[in-house]
């Protein structure tokens, strides 16, 4: 890969190169699909894909990078907070 493209297209498997804070919502979707999420208060963590699909991640542990690219994160059901969204 030439390197200006590498300096402005990261890698799917890279950690992203920007990130913002979390507001769980059961009717608003995520401003961007984020690469992944990070949670920095351990719980659990409701999560919206994009099929529609809603699954809860039990006893996420503070400090945990969830590799996962959610369309929401749903307020009912997660306990988790200080989450950010990475991309």
């Amino acid at each position: 890969m030439h390197p200006e493209y590498a300096k402005s297209y990261p890698a799917r498997n890279s950690s992203g190169a920007r990130h913002a804070a979390v507001i769980p919502s059961d009717s608003t979707d995520l401003p961007v699909r984020p690469r992944a999420l990070y949670v920095g208060t351990g719980g659990d963590l409701a999560l919206r894909d994009a099929a529609g699909v809603v699954a809860i991640r039990r006893n996420v542990a503070a400090g945990t990078e969830i590799a996962f690219e959610a369309v929401r994160v749903m307020a009912t059901g997660t306990t988790a907070s200080d989450i950010l969204a990475i991309w």
